[in-house]
């Protein structure tokens, strides 16, 4: 087995845990911070992934999923903004 599909298949395992979250929700600023983390690492991978596919060391195919995995993760952080954005604008015009 290929070292990069094994990873990308643990990968996918973490991502698609079937178990729900034990204990007490987690606080907003938890949640954020996890969230964060989460769209830094995937843009880190990605430029990872970039350098070892000019270097010859990925194939295309891992460089397109970088690639795809990056757009949707910068699309899913602007679409979180463009909506607290809203909310606090929604915040802002209510009457005191």
């Amino acid at each position: 087995m290929d070292i990069k599909k094994s990873l990308a298949a643990q990968a996918y395992a973490q991502t698609r845990s079937a178990a729900p979250p034990s204990g007490l929700p987690n606080s907003a600023e938890e949640e954020a911070a996890r969230f964060l983390g989460g769209f830094a690492d995937t843009l880190t991978r990605g430029e990872e992934t970039a350098r070892a596919a000019m270097t010859g060391g990925a194939d295309p195919h891992a460089l397109v999923e970088a690639l795809a995995s990056s757009q949707t993760a910068v699309e899913t952080v602007v679409t979180v903004r463009d909506r607290v954005v809203e909310a606090y604008q929604e915040i802002l015009r209510m009457p005191v």
